[in-house]
Protein backbone atom coordinates (compact mmCIF):
# COMPACT_ATOMS: atom_id res chain seq x y z
CA UNK A 1 0.00 0.00 0.00
CA UNK A 2 3.01 2.05 0.81
CA UNK A 3 3.14 2.68 -2.98
CA UNK A 4 -0.11 3.87 -3.36
CA UNK A 5 -0.41 6.79 -1.04
CA UNK A 6 1.41 9.92 -1.45
CA UNK A 7 2.41 11.89 1.92
CA UNK A 8 0.19 14.46 0.93
CA UNK A 9 -3.04 12.24 0.88
CA UNK A 10 -1.67 10.96 4.10
CA UNK A 11 -0.88 14.58 5.71
CA UNK A 12 -4.65 15.26 4.07
CA UNK A 13 -6.27 11.99 6.29
CA UNK A 14 -4.59 13.02 9.55
CA UNK A 15 -5.83 16.61 9.33
CA UNK A 16 -9.31 15.65 8.73
CA UNK A 17 -9.29 12.79 11.46
CA UNK A 18 -8.16 15.32 13.97
CA UNK A 19 -10.39 18.22 12.75
CA UNK A 20 -13.53 15.61 13.50
CA UNK A 21 -11.97 15.32 17.22
CA UNK A 22 -10.96 18.51 17.30
CA UNK A 23 -7.63 18.11 18.58
CA UNK A 24 -5.97 21.12 17.00
CA UNK A 25 -6.35 22.31 20.40
CA UNK A 26 -3.72 19.65 21.59
CA UNK A 27 -1.55 19.98 18.66
CA UNK A 28 1.29 22.85 19.34
CA UNK A 29 4.81 22.18 17.87
CA UNK A 30 5.83 21.11 20.97
CA UNK A 31 3.00 18.70 22.00
CA UNK A 32 3.64 17.18 18.73
CA UNK A 33 7.37 16.49 18.86
CA UNK A 34 6.79 15.34 22.32
CA UNK A 35 4.35 12.75 20.68
CA UNK A 36 6.94 11.99 18.46
CA UNK A 37 9.39 11.27 21.32
CA UNK A 38 7.02 9.26 23.21
CA UNK A 39 6.11 7.00 20.24
CA UNK A 40 9.61 6.52 19.52
CA UNK A 41 10.16 5.78 23.24
CA UNK A 42 7.40 3.36 23.18
CA UNK A 43 9.16 1.28 19.96
CA UNK A 44 11.97 1.44 21.78
CA UNK A 45 10.98 -0.60 23.98
CA UNK A 46 10.47 -3.35 22.13
CA UNK A 47 14.31 -3.97 21.60
CA UNK A 48 15.54 -2.62 24.56
CA UNK A 49 18.08 -5.48 26.45
CA UNK A 50 17.59 -8.04 23.45
CA UNK A 51 20.20 -9.27 21.47
CA UNK A 52 20.19 -9.13 17.47
CA UNK A 53 18.96 -13.08 17.45
CA UNK A 54 16.36 -12.26 19.86
CA UNK A 55 15.60 -9.14 17.56
CA UNK A 56 14.99 -11.55 14.39
CA UNK A 57 12.97 -13.46 16.66
CA UNK A 58 10.69 -10.87 17.41
CA UNK A 59 9.95 -9.59 14.04
CA UNK A 60 9.27 -13.32 13.02
CA UNK A 61 6.54 -13.39 15.61
CA UNK A 62 3.08 -12.15 13.89
CA UNK A 63 1.56 -10.53 16.54
CA UNK A 64 4.64 -9.12 18.51
CA UNK A 65 5.70 -7.57 14.36
CA UNK A 66 1.97 -5.88 14.65
CA UNK A 67 2.39 -4.67 18.19
CA UNK A 68 5.57 -2.68 16.74
CA UNK A 69 4.07 -2.25 13.49
CA UNK A 70 1.35 -0.29 15.58
CA UNK A 71 4.18 1.85 17.44
CA UNK A 72 6.10 2.74 14.17
CA UNK A 73 2.10 4.32 12.92
CA UNK A 74 2.16 5.71 15.49
CA UNK A 75 5.33 7.91 15.48
CA UNK A 76 4.55 8.23 11.79
CA UNK A 77 1.21 9.56 12.96
CA UNK A 78 2.75 12.28 15.03
CA UNK A 79 5.63 13.02 12.16
CA UNK A 80 3.15 13.80 9.97
CA UNK A 81 0.37 15.53 11.77
CA UNK A 82 3.87 17.74 12.85
CA UNK A 83 4.03 18.69 8.97
CA UNK A 84 0.94 19.01 8.43
CA UNK A 85 0.42 22.16 10.93
CA UNK A 86 3.96 23.48 10.51
CA UNK A 87 3.48 23.10 6.77
CA UNK A 88 6.54 20.85 5.92
CA UNK A 89 7.02 19.53 3.24
CA UNK A 90 8.17 16.17 4.29
CA UNK A 91 9.61 14.78 0.62
CA UNK A 92 11.50 17.95 0.26
CA UNK A 93 12.92 18.27 3.73
CA UNK A 94 13.82 14.64 3.45
CA UNK A 95 15.91 14.90 0.11
CA UNK A 96 17.50 18.41 1.83
CA UNK A 97 18.82 16.73 4.99
CA UNK A 98 19.96 13.49 2.87
CA UNK A 99 22.05 15.92 0.48
CA UNK A 100 23.16 17.91 3.74
CA UNK A 101 24.41 14.02 5.54
CA UNK A 102 26.35 13.40 1.57
CA UNK A 103 28.01 16.16 2.73
CA UNK A 104 29.23 15.15 6.04
CA UNK A 105 30.26 11.68 4.73
CA UNK A 106 32.51 13.07 2.09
Amino acid sequence: MDEKQTLQELKDCIQSFCADRDWDQFHSPKELAIGISTEAGELLDHFRFKTDEQMINIMKNPDRKEAISDELADVFFFVLRFAQKNDIDLTQAFFNKMEKNKKILH
